[in-house]
């Protein structure tokens, strides 16, 4: 692992851990942050997405998923909040047309990251959910750049 990168893994047992660590990571973001979210279908990108922007934009804040539509935009205090699904991109370059350069200024949650190709941040947090049965899942976090100093800080809240 580079100098400048950092790893932590968390067992959950439920949704409701996976939510916590949702949360203790959305305490964590501030603008300019991409957090890529990578795992199978099902394995819980958009529940965990839907944490984050909960907490940093209410828990009233109505979250639904970006499959159809690509992309969805909050506000929040620390920043406007880009959650993309690209699932269904065809060319990388196809993100541009979605607002990415201007997400970029805000906080980008990014459901199916590998469809970004070359236009993927180097300086990212990168969570990987692996489901282990029923609910269970594991979460790998690994941040590069700041990330890297900020990672010790992720806790479930």
């Amino acid at each position: 692992m580079p100098a400048d990168a950092a790893q932590r893994v968390f067992e959950l047992p439920d949704e409701e851990a996976t939510q916590a660590l949702a949360r203790g990571l959305a305490g964590q973001l501030r603008p300019s942050d991409v957090v890529a979210l990578a795992g199978d279908l099902g394995a819980g990108k958009t529940a965990f997405a839907r944490a984050v922007i909960q907490a940093l934009a209410g828990e009233d804040e109505e979250v639904p998923s970006p499959t159809f539509t690509l992309v969805q935009v909050y506000d929040a205090p620390v920043a406007q909040i880009w959650h993309f699904d690209l699932y269904r991109l065809s060319d990388p370059w196809e993100v541009v047309e979605l607002g990415w350069d201007e997400a970029r200024e805000g906080v980008c949650l990014v459901e199916w990251p590998d469809r970004l190709g070359p236009m993927l941040p180097a300086e990212r947090l990168d969570l990987g959910l692996e489901i282990l049965g029923g609910e269970r899942r594991r979460a790998t976090l690994a941040g590069t750049g700041s990330w890297a100093a900020r990672l010790d800080a992720v806790a479930p809240a």
